[in-house]
């Protein structure tokens, strides 16, 4: 019976540094740029959306259609670079546990 506490204890230490990661990843910040730099989008690696910014020359009428899409280039941008972060931080988290390969940790 030793070994299952053994686990069991080792279960609950690995769902307490997870836990830490997941909190961690909510600080680090990215930024998704689309239109050269006119549209840029703030959010932390566990993806909610801190700040956007729009420079003026795209607050034009005639421009909403393109601000529009660069906005959603710049959302897409900033959630890729999200996703790439979180996963570096969580692999850095699991590289010691015996997971099988392709195993993706609910997130």
């Amino acid at each position: 019976m030793k070994d299952l506490n053994e686990i069991l204890g080792m279960a609950t230490r690995v769902q307490e540094e997870l836990q830490k990661a997941q909190e961690n990843l909510d600080k680090i910040e990215v930024e998704g740029v689309s239109g050269g730099g006119v549209v840029k989008v703030r959010a932390t690696a566990k993806g909610r959306i801190t700040g956007v910014s729009i420079d003026e020359s795209l607050l034009a009428p005639s421009e909403k259609q393109m601000l529009e899409d660069l906005v959603a280039a710049a959302f897409n941008d900033a959630r890729k670079k999200a996703d790439e972060v979180s996963g570096a931080e969580m692999g850095k988290m699991t590289s010691g546990l015996p997971l099988p390969p392709g195993f993706k940790l609910p997130f």
